[in-house]
């Protein structure tokens, strides 16, 4: 049971997608499930898409995209600016992503109630700068640097700092870690009438 709606306001579009079949089953199978989840919208799922295709009267295009789990929920936001086909095309990103983390607690015994992450959500939240590189004939690359900071949550929205035994759960043994990435990515695409030849090689640097 769920309903979906598109609407156009402008040369903008908005999708919306929400799911209430994840809330009926939980409050007629485990109602304790549904009494102990706080929010009403707490096990609702669903998708909000939004999408600019002239966003300044210059072409620039803005999609922002929303979407929720039962446990985990991903906002994306990315703008791209119009630039001549020659040149590396830019878009900026900004991205935060919140999911259950089972790498700290384990599971815990009582599943019905929590999720698999015992209460320990993991949080990270990025902003950069995506290039895709002109492409040849054979030939694609693209490069992103991206800013991160990443932490630990509980159910409650407060960081946490060390596991049940003590120790740190961030390398910094701060409550949080930052760090800058850098990724290249170049492709290598061939195709004849007989075969499809693909290469790709990848490059992953990060620094805290």
């Amino acid at each position: 049971m769920g309903a979906q709606k598109s609407i156009h306001a402008g040369k903008a579009k908005i999708d919306v997608n929400v799911d209430f079949t994840h809330k009926l089953c939980a409050s007629m199978m485990f109602p304790s499930l549904s009494t102990n989840s706080g929010s009403p919208l707490s096990l609702v799922i669903g998708s909000l898409c939004i999408k600019h295709p002239n966003l300044f009267g210059g072409s620039e295009k803005l999609d922002v995209s929303w979407d929720k789990g039962l446990y985990d929920s991903n906002i994306l936001v990315a703008y791209r600016r119009p630039r001549p086909q020659w040149v590396a095309q830019q878009c900026f990103v900004m991205q935060h992503s919140l999911s259950p983390e089972i790498g700290v607690h384990g599971i815990p015994v009582d599943n019905f109630s929590r999720s698999g992450s015992g209460g320990v959500n993991l949080s990270r939240l990025s902003v950069g700068l995506d290039l895709n590189e002109p492409t040849s004939s054979k030939w694609s690359s693209t490069t992103s640097i991206k800013f991160e900071n990443v932490r630990l949550l509980n159910d409650d929205g407060r960081s946490i700092t060390r596991d049940l035994d003590g120790f740190p759960v961030t390398c910094s043994g701060n409550a949080h870690d930052s760090m800058v990435v850098l990724k290249q990515e170049s492709r290598y695409a061939k195709a004849t009438d007989r075969s499809f030849s693909r290469v790709i090689c990848s490059l992953l640097l990060q620094h805290a």
